[in-house]
């Protein structure tokens, strides 16, 4: 399965937001293939071997795994008013996704390199 598969399959109330969110991350993260892991889709930086950033259409919400610490903890002042886990951001609405956020921390990750 690649991406696109991936977008084709998901609800159609979802769909609009998520398609966003990739191109957000095609965007921003350059220098990283974009490829699926554990049924999702998955960033990791050229040469790298663990993905840096993930997106999921979950049965509940849209989930953004932000998988470096470094780059939480600077952001943890604006992740705090947000449904966040250890690594996972959720959005249960999709007009609410907060794209700003994303394209910071999606920046924030490149440049950690």
């Amino acid at each position: 399965m690649d991406v696109a598969t991936y977008l084709a399959a998901v609800p159609e109330a979802r769909r609009e937001a998520l398609v966003r969110l990739r191109e957000l991350c095609l965007e921003e993260l350059t220098g990283f293939e974009e490829g699926i892991a554990y049924g999702m889709p998955v960033y990791v930086r050229a040469g790298g071997t663990a993905g840096e950033i993930a997106w999921a259409n979950q049965k509940q919400y849209i989930s953004f795994y932000l998988m470096r610490p470094d780059v939480r903890d600077a952001f943890a002042d604006r992740l705090a008013p947000h449904d966040m886990g250890k690594a996972c951001l959720r959005f249960r609405n999709p007009a609410k996704v907060d794209f700003d956020l994303l394209r910071d921390l999606l920046r924030a990750t490149a440049k950690a390199g």
